[in-house]
């Protein structure tokens, strides 16, 4: 999730070397940045249906890569590097990426400005902040004290989020579903 707006601590994707990619650090500033799309959303009025669109469309591509980087990569990962008792928490991330999943295919068919547009994106919004927060605090900390080669992966995770990346179409509309 590279687009969004580079700070002075969170390198973009473009930005980043091989040499200085942790998985976990990745994952993170990608979290930031799809937080700061939710924030703007809020933010944004109901009625600039142009504005709204735009934020919902760079939202479901930047979750569309992120999931698609965390099942590929990080969470076979996971499940090798962690002990069976925390299989649980990779298990539940799978089923709240599937959630996710159906509703960024919704807004293939949902408009701006059309009933439930917000409260889907709303939804949306909180189930990805839950999910953060249970990453953050539990899968994280747990793959940190790992054996899991966290710059490996995020070398991998890097590799594979600009491919990605350079698949999405630069015309405007949600045409997120083209990546898989």
């Amino acid at each position: 999730m590279s687009r969004h707006a580079p700070t002075q601590s969170t390198p973009t994707s473009a930005s980043r070397t091989h040499r200085e990619v942790d998985a976990i650090q990745l994952l993170t500033d990608d979290h930031r940045a799809v937080q700061k799309l939710f924030d703007a959303f809020e933010q944004t009025s109901k009625h600039d249906l142009e504005a709204t669109a735009a934020l919902v469309r760079r939202a479901c591509e930047e979750l569309t890569v992120h999931t698609m980087i965390e099942e590929e990569l990080l969470y076979p990962a996971a499940k090798e590097a962690l002990d069976d008792d925390d299989a649980p928490d990779v298990e539940e991330a799978y089923v709240e990426h599937f959630l996710v999943k159906v509703l960024i295919d919704k807004f293939a068919r949902l408009k701006a400005g059309e009933p439930g547009f917000e409260a889907t994106f709303k939804v949306m919004s909180e189930m990805v902040r839950h999910h953060i927060e249970e990453e953050e605090t539990d899968l994280f900390p747990k793959l940190r004290k790992s054996h899991a080669d966290l710059g490996e992966l995020g070398k991998k995770m890097l590799k594979r989020q600009r491919e990605l990346e350079a698949k999405l179409p630069k015309d405007a509309g949600d045409n997120t579903m083209r990546l898989h």
